[in-house]
């Protein structure tokens, strides 16, 4: 058995909160490490505390024919990346932020004022224009293919 990296050890972990969501059409999970490789914040998506479930009420974008990455204002979620920032507070200046899927514009440009440093991801996303946000502002991105807990 072979030891996982830093990066390798972090998205397993993300891989595992993102089956925490709520959501019926993907699933996304986060976490914010600062320099030290010590977790600060973890989030996953789903409704704002108190509401009732997509899983339990079903989707309003499906509902309403919506594409995958539009009508955010739409959904009545909060993402993963947002949770979990939201959770570091200002520990998030110069951390990195691990999240299976690339940001959508929103989340990118709160990553952005939050101070992260670096984005770690795996997966991918319809909406790229949060990975425009993120280069335009120095953010390093480094994508890794990730597959059934090993990355490679």
């Amino acid at each position: 058995m072979t030891r996982p990296t830093w990066d390798e050890y972090f998205m397993n972990i993300v891989h595992q909160l993102k089956k925490r969501s709520t959501c019926t059409r993907r699933q996304f999970g986060a976490i914010v490490v600062n320099s030290k490789k010590e977790i600060i914040s973890t989030g996953f998506n789903g409704v704002v505390r108190g509401a009732e479930h997509c899983e339990d009420i079903g989707c309003i974008k499906d509902d309403m024919g919506v594409e995958s990455g539009m009508g955010h204002g739409i959904c009545p979620a909060v993402h993963a990346e947002q949770n979990a920032l939201i959770q570091a507070g200002k520990d998030a200046e110069g951390a990195t932020l691990y999240l299976n899927g690339f940001p959508c514009k929103i989340c990118a440009r709160l990553i952005v004022n939050s101070g992260i440093k670096q984005l770690i991801m795996s997966g991918e996303y319809s909406d790229e224009e949060g990975l425009k946000i993120l280069t335009g502002a120095n953010i390093e991105l480094i994508h890794l293919d990730y597959n059934n807990g090993a990355s490679g």
